[in-house]
């Protein structure tokens, strides 16, 4: 679980827009992009190279 303070304050690092998280796919969402990026054991991976596009059924 991402603590509500950190959700906040993180932005996506192409566009600077708010994520969501989606704790289902233990994902943080970014909307603008169209991309999802992974949460591994916990951690983070606010990567470009590692953000998964969405589809339009995410």
């Amino acid at each position: 679980m991402i603590d509500a303070w950190l959700l906040e304050r993180l932005v996506c690092p192409v566009t600077r827009q708010p994520l969501r998280h989606d704790p289902a796919a233990e994902e943080l969402v970014s909307d603008a992009a169209g991309v999802a990026y992974p949460i591994r054991d916990g951690v983070l991976v606010l990567l470009v190279e590692e953000a998964r596009p969405l589809t339009s059924r995410d």
